[in-house]
């Protein structure tokens, strides 16, 4: 199993506006945001539309307890995840989606406190825009067109049109989230942008209740330690994620680790 090394990223500094993976984003980033910054705290949710509401939610799957893995070798995501959206479906022995509009595929498998997500991902789009929730509800998803009121860390790989990547708590349009601004010409694998077609196995994990840290084919990406952890009831949930772009996910692994 691959260890991700222990590497330092900053946030970055103050980029003009971009346009976002959501249409009409009016947050405007360069916060000084970093690993230790104070959270935002959840807003409340706006009524939901026809499209947000999803299918009634599945029941809570038992607590990982040992490593539980999926290849989506089937014609059929099944009764292991709760998908708020048709546009979820098995492709080729990969888990792929376009269009879901941030309505995640859920495992209904509960996370410990504690664990190690691994899994590969590839985006079609040049925009990159690779996204997923660790530790959120099992149920919920976006009720407005910005998602601002997720139930989870929102791990977000090239996003707003590939120039972030994005470790967010609750909120990922929050001024003060971890985030790194992304450039082309860079060499270094944290921060250069997400190439179509490429396939980035990405490591999760949370090892003492409090620090979340996200590696990408073993480089350290971002790192939080949240004062206020996200664990318990309401936060025992790993889903796959999308608003527009074509992604597809594959070999799913998930480790429970000691409290």
């Amino acid at each position: 199993m691959r260890t991700a090394p222990v590497l330092a990223v900053l946030a970055c500094g103050a980029p003009a506006v971009v346009a976002a993976c959501v249409p009409n984003d009016n947050r405007i980033p360069g916060g000084a945001a970093s690993s230790s910054a104070a959270p935002a705290l959840p807003r409340p949710a706006q009524p939901a539309t026809p499209a947000a509401r999803g299918p009634a939610p599945l029941a809570p799957g038992p607590v990982i307890a040992l490593p539980f893995s999926d290849s989506f070798d089937r014609a059929e995501l099944g009764p292991d995840y709760n998908a708020r959206s048709p546009a979820w479906r098995i492709e080729g022995g990969r888990l792929c989606v376009r269009g879901a509009r941030n309505q995640p595929a859920w495992l209904t498998r509960r996370l410990p406190k504690n664990a190690r997500v691994e899994f590969v991902a590839e985006s079609a789009s040049p925009d990159g825009d690779i996204k997923v929730e660790v530790w959120g509800d099992g149920r919920g998803g976006a009720t407005g067109v910005s998602y601002d009121n997720a139930s989870s860390y929102v791990v977000i790989f090239g996003g707003w049109r590939n120039t972030y990547h994005v470790l967010a708590r609750i909120d990922e349009h929050a001024k003060d989230r971890p985030e790194v601004r992304l450039d082309p010409d860079s060499r270094d694998p944290r921060t250069t942008t997400v190439k179509a077609g490429t396939k980035y196995r990405f490591q999760i994990e949370r090892t003492d209740g409090r620090t979340v840290r996200w590696s990408v084919d073993g480089a350290e990406v971002l790192s939080f330690e949240d004062p206020a952890p996200l664990a318990g009831p309401g936060h025992e949930h790993f889903a796959f994620n999308d608003w527009e772009v074509p992604v597809c996910f594959d070999e799913l692994l998930i480790t429970p680790l000691p409290d």
